[in-house]
């Protein structure tokens, strides 16, 4: 079942923030203040697709911030787990000082609420969701383990939603900020498939 199109399950959960500091009652819906946000699920910390991923998302912190878009990472390990992770340089494994909170979901509630858990292996997929500002999920992704994401065509995506809310017009296949939409009219979708097909 997809959660596209419908409200974000909120919650509540430990987690380590920007600055180190561990906070008890993170809460989704407080932390996006009707800002767009990409949560996305890992497996495991201390594994080997997950810290790329991780790190590719820090390094787009700032493209996402000047989008009004927050990130919020989530994964089953306790928030020590997170905490040693964090505070290891990547020449020693860890993934360094991360500009966006990191969620502990050590009991799998959220995991369950977003309907992500691996059916064998009781661990997150390699799932992201886009929400939009007004709480709703536009986009989701799950990927198997072995598979990393696509942090640009996430941003490709969110580029999508702003160009959508500001213009009314729709995103064809291939669409990156800077092209033209369309117009939901079967007159404009005519001569968008003449002149580009």
């Amino acid at each position: 079942m997809t959660l596209v199109t419908k409200k974000a399950p909120d919650f509540t959960a430990p987690a380590i923030m920007k600055n180190g500091e561990i906070i008890e009652n993170f809460n989704l819906k407080t932390f996006i203040k009707n800002k767009n946000a990409i949560i996305f699920f890992w497996p495991l910390n201390f594994t080997f697709v997950c810290p790329t991923e991780i790190i590719i998302f820090n390094k787009k912190y700032e493209k996402l911030k000047k989008r009004q878009t927050k990130i919020i990472g989530i994964s089953c390990d306790s928030i020590y787990s997170h905490q040693t992770w964090r505070s290891l340089p990547l020449e020693k494994g860890g993934i360094g000082k991360i500009k966006y909170p990191i969620i502990s979901d050590i009991k799998k509630n959220i995991i369950n609420m977003y309907e992500i858990e691996h059916p064998e292996k009781g661990i997150a997929l390699r799932a992201s969701f886009i929400i939009d500002k007004h709480g709703i999920i536009r986009h989701e992704t799950i990927n198997d383990l072995q598979f990393g994401r696509n942090i640009d065509d996430i941003i490709r995506i969110i580029d999508a939603i702003q160009y959508y809310e500001k213009h009314g017009e729709v995103c064809p296949a291939q669409w990156k900020k800077g092209d033209k939409g369309i117009k939901q009219t079967q007159e404009d979708i005519s001569k968008y498939l003449s002149e580009n097909f």
